[in-house]
């Protein structure tokens, strides 16, 4: 899940509630960002200004992966704690559902879609089942510039749409000599959710140089990108 917005002025203490999560901080800001993780409420307090810069947060039971892109400046006051809420499997706002062929019908969920995806990409044809109002949709199929860095060739797969969500597999290879682990902050476009089938790559040339990423998006994938 992709998640932005938070500031801190005044070097202010922000506090963001989960349930368990352990913290990602870039580098650069590691001086200047104190981050703490206690009982589902992770705490950050700025020693200095920094600009924009992306957190990961992880959630340790599911896997869930928050980016939240947080900066800190001199002037102003605390700013208020953030929660987030996030139901086992969230559905979209009514108006969301509109486009679904049977309005009675309740669209998938980000988790249902993400696996449904995984499942067509992975599981045997005898287990995959097709949720109602599924529908495929066409997606370039030419390698795309997705992740940052140019490591990773990116190249969608297959996409599909339901009600007034999107899920698109896309698959990644190594282009290097190096082992690579994928991070979510690193993904250009506009997304809901993002799932690593595999978050490390091996060397190109090895039999695990290849996994695939599952987006989420509420516009189509050329356009989200």
């Amino acid at each position: 899940m992709l998640a932005s917005g938070s500031s801190m002025s005044g070097y202010a203490r922000t506090s963001i509630v989960f349930a368990a999560v352990k913290v990602g901080v870039p580098a650069a800001v590691q001086p200047r960002l104190r981050t703490q993780s206690i009982n589902g409420t992770v705490y950050l307090l700025a020693h200095a200004p920094f600009g924009s810069n992306r957190l990961m947060v992880r959630e340790l039971d599911s896997g869930q992966i928050y980016l939240f892109d947080v900066t800190a400046a001199e002037a102003g006051g605390a700013t208020e704690p953030i929660q987030i809420t996030v139901a086992d499997d969230r559905r979209p706002e009514p108006d969301s559902v509109a486009a679904n062929t049977n309005p009675g019908q309740a669209q998938p969920g980000y988790i249902k879609l993400t696996r449904f995806a995984a499942q067509q990409l992975y599981a045997p044809a005898r287990l995959i089942k097709n949720p109602p109002g599924m529908v495929r949709v066409s997606v370039t199929r030419d390698p795309v510039d997705l992740l940052r860095g140019g490591t990773i060739e990116a190249t969608p797969l297959v996409a599909w749409r339901a009600g007034g969500l999107y899920v698109t597999a896309v698959k990644l290879t190594n282009r290097t000599e190096q082992p690579q682990t994928l991070d979510p902050r690193d993904l250009r476009g506009t997304w809901l959710t993002a799932t690593f089938q595999h978050h490390r790559l091996l060397p190109k040339g090895d039999e695990a140089d290849t996994t695939a990423v599952y987006l989420i998006s509420a516009r189509p994938f050329d356009v989200s990108r």
